[in-house]
């Protein structure tokens, strides 16, 4: 599992984290079963304070995406594709309320943002 920390990132070290691992699951990087590091390594392995990744798994699990097993550890629990699906959508949805915002700030018409998305979405870079 491969976790990227932004130091200077506005989002907290433990929502990066929970972050990334929704990612990967969302994306089959990591499939139901598959063990998350214990959140004492996690911690060695990023430097951070345990009780970071404690938050960060606990958070991960209310959400139903991990669960734990007393003395074994936490794993990714098997997920709903139609749920994933709509979480991805509604992530979507979210940049792109974004970048519609910039979009207007910059007095970009509607239809030059489209432009972009068609030349963004087709690999036109």
């Amino acid at each position: 599992m491969n976790i990227i920390l932004n130091n200077s990132s506005e989002e907290p070290i433990y929502q990066q984290i929970i972050s990334q691992i929704k990612a990967q699951i969302m994306n089959g990087m990591l499939t139901a079963g598959d063990a998350l590091p214990s959140m004492r390594v996690l911690a060695a392995q990023l430097k951070i304070s345990v009780i970071t990744t404690k938050r960060a798994y606990e958070e991960l699990e209310r959400d139903g995406y991990t669960y734990s097993v007393p003395g074994k550890g936490c794993f990714v629990k098997g997920q709903n594709t139609d749920f994933l699906r709509e979480e991805n959508i509604r992530q979507t949805e979210e940049l792109l309320r974004k970048a519609c915002e910039r979009a207007k700030l910059c007095n970009l018409t509607a239809e030059e943002l489209k432009e972009i998305i068609d030349m963004l979405y087709g690999g036109e870079m």
